[in-house]
C-alpha cells in the first residue's frame, strides 16, 4: 500500500511539473513558421519545435505533403497548435503573425554535387520565400538553414532591402551545426564530458570556411597541432561524412534539425527577454572587413543585440582566418550579384 501511494504521489508530482513546464501563462504567445516543413530537415525540425514549450503556434509550410506532417506532429500533447499549409496560395496564411521564420527549404547537397550546384538550385527556390516574408511578416526573425548559407543570407538581405524592410538584427544564418559538431569532436579528443563543452565556430558555414576556436574552448584542454588539424577538418567535412555514410541516400538532416531547433530556441528566449543568450551565427557584421561573418552574437528582444568581438586567437586560428577570407568574400559577392540580377 505504501509503495502504491508513493507511485501515485510521484506520478502526480511529475504531471504537475509537466503542466508547469508547458504552461501557456508563463511565457508569451509565439508563432513559429517553418518553410520547407515536409522535407528531410523540415519534418524532424517540426517535431522538435512542437516539443518546445516557448512555441504557442506552429505553422508548417511546403509545396506538398504539409497537412500530413501537421496532422502527425499535431497529435503530440504539448502547448503549440499546429497548422499545415501547402502551395503558393497558402504561403501568406503560413507567415502572417509569425515571430520567427525558419527556412530549411531547398535540396540537400548530394555526393558529387558542388556548392555551386547547390547555389543554382536553392537560391531560386528560396528567393520567393524571402519576398513573401518581407510582405507578410516583415518584423519576424528569420533563421536561414537553406544552403549555401554563405550566399543565401546575403541574397536575403538584398531582397529585404529592395522591399524596404531590411533589419540586419533580424536575419541569421544558422551555423549551430558547426558548433554541435566541433563540441562532439573536441570532447572526444580532450576526453571530457560533451555536455560541459563549448567551442565557438566562426567565419562561415561551408566546408573550409568553418573555423573552430579551440583556444576559447571550455573546459580548456591542450591538444597537439595534429589533433587541432584533424578536429578542424572533421568539423569542416561533417556534411560529407554523413552523406558518404548514407551512401548517397541522404544528408545531415537529423543533426541539422537538432541544431536548427537549438538556435530557434535561443532566438525565442532572446525575444522573451532572457538575459545573456549567446550563440554563434552568420550575420551582418563589422568585426572584420567582411560584410557577413559567423561569430558569437548576443540575442535579445530585437534579434541581434550585439555582435561580440572575436577575442584573442591562437596563431593556428589567425592563420586559418587569413586563409579563409578570400573564399568567404567570393561567396558573399556571388549572393549579392544573384540578388541584383
Amino acid at each position: 500500500m505504501f509503495r502504491s501511494a508513493l507511485v501515485r504521489s510521484s506520478a502526480s508530482a511529475k504531471q504537475s511539473l509537466l503542466r508547469r513546464s508547458f504552461s501557456s501563462g508563463s511565457v508569451p504567445e509565439r508563432k513559429v513558421a517553418i518553410l520547407g516543413a515536409a522535407g528531410g530537415i523540415g519534418q524532424p525540425l517540426a517535431l522538435l519545435m512542437k516539443l518546445n514549450p516557448l512555441v504557442s503556434s506552429l505553422s508548417l509550410y511546403d509545396i506538398a505533403n504539409t497537412p500530413g506532417v501537421a496532422a502527425d506532429v499535431g497529435h503530440i500533447n504539448t502547448r503549440s497548435q499546429v497548422v499545415g499549409y501547402m502551395g503558393d496560395d497558402n504561403l501568406a496564411k503560413a507567415l502572417e503573425g509569425a515571430d520567427l521564420v525558419i527556412i530549411p527549404a531547398g535540396v540537400p547537397r548530394k555526393p558529387g554535387m558542388t556548392r555551386d550546384d547547390l547555389f543554382n538550385i536553392n537560391a531560386g527556390i528560396v528567393k520567393n520565400l524571402w519576398s513573401a516574408i518581407a510582405k507578410y511578416c516583415p518584423h519576424a526573425l528569420v533563421n536561414m538553414i537553406s544552403n549555401p548559407v554563405n550566399s543565401t543570407v546575403p541574397i536575403a538581405a538584398e531582397i529585404f532591402k529592395k522591399a524596404g524592410m531590411y533589419d540586419e538584427k533580424k536575419l541569421f544564418g544558422v551555423t549551430t551545426l558547426d558548433v554541435v559538431r566541433v563540441k562532439t569532436s573536441y570532447a572526444g579528443k580532450a576526453n571530457v564530458p560533451v555536455a560541459e563543452v563549448n567551442v565557438p565556430a566562426i567565419v562561415g558555414h561551408a566546408g573550409v570556411t568553418i573555423l573552430p576556436l579551440f583556444s576559447q574552448a571550455t573546459p580548456q584542454a591542450i591538444l597537439s597541432g595534429d589533433a587541432l588539424t584533424v578536429t578542424t577538418k572533421r568539423t569542416q567535412d561533417g556534411g560529407t561524412e554523413v552523406e558518404e555514410a548514407k551512401a548517397g541516400k541522404g544528408s545531415a538532416t537529423l543533426s541539422m534539425a537538432y541544431a536548427g531547433a537549438l538556435f530557434a530556441d535561443a532566438c525565442l528566449k532572446g525575444l522573451n527577454g532572457v538575459p545573456d543568450v549567446v550563440e554563434c551565427s552568420y550575420v551582418q557584421s563589422t568585426i572584420t572587413e567582411l560584410p557577413f561573418f559567423a561569430s558569437k552574437v548576443r540575442l535579445g528582444k530585437n534579434g541581434v543585440e550585439e555582435v561580440l568581438d572575436l577575442g584573442p586567437l591562437s596563431d593556428f586560428e589567425k592563420e586559418g582566418l587569413e586563409a579563409l577570407r578570400p573564399g568567404i568574400k567570393s561567396t558573399i559577392e556571388k549572393g549579392v550579384k544573384f540578388a541584383n540580377q
